[in-house]
């Protein structure tokens, strides 16, 4: 199953949220026009070393259950053209999507 939920962030600018029910996982991402940040399930090594052409605006956060938990975690690692972006490992997600705008 998948889910799609708006979220309104304090500059009240609108991203998206979305949750795809899998055997055994949740996937959860939440995006803005420009990046995303991501449950544990996403690779930034991946994102940093083999498709840094693309400079992927990304973070990741473990231990998340639910949309809402990914809006509040802090940020466990992040892409390169993130850490350009000013986003910091521990930055909570919502803070992070923020500087995505």
């Amino acid at each position: 199953m998948i889910k799609m939920m708006p979220f309104q962030l304090s500059s009240g600018a609108t991203v998206i949220g979305t949750e795809v029910k899998l055997p055994k996982t949740t996937l959860l991402s939440i995006s803005t026009d420009n990046g995303y940040i991501m449950c544990g399930a996403l690779d930034v090594g991946l994102l940093n070393d083999k498709l840094k052409d693309r400079a992927i605006i990304a973070g990741r956060a473990v231990g998340v259950r639910t949309l809402e938990d990914l809006m509040d975690a802090p940020l466990e690692s992040i892409t390169h053209a993130a850490e350009a972006l000013g986003i910091t490992v521990g930055m909570r997600g919502k803070d992070a999507l923020e500087k995505m705008l």
